[in-house]
């Protein structure tokens, strides 16, 4: 294992924030806003940021906003946060999008569960070769959401692709995501749940080290201080943290997720810190929800 990569590993073992992409008026990607809010983060704690997650409305941007949310990120974050830049859709485009973040000077890519209805374990195993064999020098974190996937998949992946060094688990099955660790290898990769806060007490004692965060864009100090409680051991102080956040995920998860972004931007639209807008396939909350977001985000330490 090279210092690198050594170095890649330990900004995985944080809370992986999904920054938001704010919009202009007139649609656009409000990029004064946008640095603005990656500045909250980095001055609130946040240390591994991910543009062009699915917090970030991934699917939803050209490639040309995928290339400026990369671009904004990179800047912003300087020596003070590592960037995992999500990456994905077709293999050509996953490649240059990973070539890209090279350029820039980002040092790990996440590769977003290929977008396919036709996806067997052998083409996956393919798709993500070609991204991490086209950008060696980057720490890879395969997006994983496919529930049949077999962890001896992703140890062959990583037998051929060195540079396949951590996972971002996201099948809301905490048995299943023990098994799947230790089928791959426990030690050999850093696990990271990838269902944020909610799941994040019940896989860490599985073997997670780290957690995505959308949730983060708002409080950063209530994802930076359960990941402290997590890491001593202390999950009573961590359950504390998930009872502060109950609803306000269950509003996210809802309807299969159909909120996901829209709660997070109206939380921050309450706060004055961004538009309310996403873009379909989501779409904006009703009046009363809005309340309620509202009132959550205004109890919460900000």
């Amino acid at each position: 294992m090279t210092a690198t990569y050594e170095t890649q590993r330990a900004a995985l073992a944080e809370v992986v924030a999904i920054p938001v992409t704010p919009f202009s008026e007139d649609g656009t990607i409000d990029r004064d806003t946008h640095r603005a809010l990656l500045r909250r983060l980095l001055d609130g704690g946040v240390r591994t940021l991910t543009p062009n997650g699915n917090t970030g409305e991934f699917y939803a941007l050209t490639p040309e906003e995928r290339q400026l949310v990369t671009e904004l990120t990179v800047e912003e974050a300087g020596d003070r946060a590592a960037v995992l830049v999500g990456v994905g859709h077709d293999v050509p485009t996953a490649v240059a999008s990973a070539r890209h973040a090279r350029e820039l000077g980002a040092r790990m890519v996440m590769v977003h569960q290929p977008v396919h209805p036709y996806v067997s374990e052998g083409g996956w195993l393919d798709y993500h070769r070609a991204v991490a064999e086209s950008v060696p020098e980057l720490g890879v974190v395969p997006y994983i959401r496919n529930p049949r996937l077999p962890g001896a998949r992703l140890a062959e992946l990583a037998d051929v692709c060195p540079n396949v060094i951590g996972v971002k688990y996201a099948v809301p099955d905490a048995a299943r995501f023990a098994a799947f660790a230790r089928d791959a290898g426990l030690e050999r990769f850093v696990w990271v749940a990838g269902l944020a806060e909610p799941y994040a007490p019940s896989y860490f004692s599985a073997g997670a080290t780290g957690f995505t965060s959308g949730l983060v864009n708002v409080a950063p100090s209530l994802s930076l201080n359960m990941i402290e409680a997590l890491r001593s051991g202390d999950y009573p102080a961590a359950m504390k943290v998930w009872e502060q956040i109950r609803r306000f995920e269950e509003l996210r998860a809802a309807d299969a997720s159909a909120n996901n972004v829209t709660v997070v931007k109206e939380a921050l639209a309450s706060l004055g810190l961004c538009r309310r807008e996403v873009r379909p396939p989501s779409r904006e909350l009703s009046e009363s929800e809005r309340s309620e977001v509202a009132a959550i985000a205004a109890g919460w330490p900000l």
